[in-house]
């Protein structure tokens, strides 16, 4: 393949990473009672327990896992960016984590208290720390992380099921309606929200997202050293080995999973599936880059491919922008559509958002370098205004 081609590659795959990781936050924008130990009793017919059912299944857990992996392959590009250009690594990273850190704290306390860049900042610089180690000594931290945090929330999950605490219902409806009215309001009562919430979520992100996520940090930044998604025909045999990991041992994990989490949602067995998860996760995580860098060797798949890319190259604006149509949607300065739109509706609406920023990304990457919040991104790493608008001759 040629040079644009694989660069191509490792693009999609970035936008086909925000396709999943729209169709899960977008449920907790919808709703108030995303994360809580009760479902949404104004939707809890079998067709919206399937809804959540499927996206439980296929996309949580799974694609932010995928993003971090991404992240990690694209580490060791940013190495090789700064070596072509005779500056020193370690200054440009982490004046880009810090960019990215505070994208990601504007981004959590205006729009989204989920936001996963403040996290990926800080792991940026871990993995800044850890990026001359050996390859060997890379997987077997990986490997320990995701196996160490899947014991720790499946020894939690037996304990609680051995001494179970009775659930308080009325405490957790009183809290997801005062979540509801908050976002109902206006600019005020929503970053107020978001406040509230980051001042507690910082246990799901600390014991549970950022293990698995350096993990992943990990894998990617191997990958990226032996140019594993730049050379696809010489990696055949290891995507389809990914692929039958993924579905002999991920997909069986996952369906654990779903259904401890939508039909066991008020019982202990929750949290034992989330450890079932958490430790099978990464393999279904595997399958999609196998079987989605397969693909792409297809006619069907290098279509697909030219669609997605475009988008993968302005992942950043992109995830922000889906945060803010989202918000537009569903908090109270907007429409304020919080619990009033139903689980199959608000998958409608992430696909509609999703498409939209097919179209807008294949426009404006026609047209410009970079995407605006890349920009400035880059703008902060290299301490100088980057290019702006691509030569004539080259659109």
């Amino acid at each position: 393949m040629t040079t644009p081609d694989r660069i191509d590659d490792v693009d999609a795959l970035r936008g086909f990473a925000l396709l999943g990781i729209l169709l899960v936050n977008i449920m907790a924008f919808a709703s108030a009672f995303y994360g809580l130990e009760l479902a949404d009793p104004t939707f809890s017919s079998i067709f919206d327990r399937a809804v959540h059912l499927v996206i439980a299944l296929f996309f949580e857990m799974k694609f932010y896992l995928l993003f971090s992996f991404l992240f990690g392959y694209s580490f060791t590009l940013q190495m090789r960016s700064a070596e072509k250009a005779g500056e020193a690594f370690v200054p440009r990273l982490l004046r880009r984590q810090a960019g990215l850190w505070l994208i990601g704290v504007t981004h959590a306390v205006l729009l989204f208290h989920g936001d996963i860049l403040t996290t990926y900042a800080v792991l940026g610089v871990v993995l800044l720390m850890l990026r001359n180690r050996s390859d060997d000594a890379l997987f077997r931290l990986a490997k320990w992380l995701v196996i160490l945090v899947a014991i720790a929330w499946g020894a939690l999950g037996i304990l609680a099921t051995l001494e179970p605490i009775p659930l308080d219902r009325s405490a957790i409806l009183a809290a997801a309606e005062a979540t509801e009215l908050a976002f109902r309001g206006n600019w005020q009562t929503v970053i107020g929200q978001h406040l509230m919430e980051l001042s507690t979520i910082w246990v799901i992100v600390g014991l549970l997202q950022a293990p698995s996520a350096l993990a992943m940090f990990l894998l990617g930044l191997i990958a990226g050293r032996h140019k594993m998604l730049a050379r696809p025909r010489e990696n055949r045999a290891l995507f389809r080995r990914l692929l039958c990991a993924g579905l002999w041992i991920g997909l069986p994990g996952a369906v654990i999973y779903a259904y401890a989490s939508v039909e066991m949602l008020d019982s202990p067995i929750a949290i034992i599936g989330l450890s079932v998860g958490l430790i099978t996760g990464p393999f279904l995580t595997g399958a999609y880059v196998g079987g989605m860098m397969l693909f792409f060797g297809s006619k069907a798949g290098e279509r697909l491919r030219n669609l997605l890319a475009p988008a993968g190259r302005m992942a950043l604006s992109n995830y922000l922008m889906q945060s803010l149509f989202a918000a537009l949607i569903f908090h109270g300065y907007g429409l304020g559509l919080i619990g009033k739109v139903s689980p199959l509706a608000t998958v409608l609406i992430a696909l509609g958002i999703f498409t939209a920023q097919l179209f807008i990304s294949r426009w404006w990457m026609a047209r410009f370098v970079y995407g605006p919040l890349e920009w400035v991104l880059r703008f902060i790493t290299i301490w100088r205004p980057p290019q702006w608008r691509k030569p004539v001759e080259a659109r």
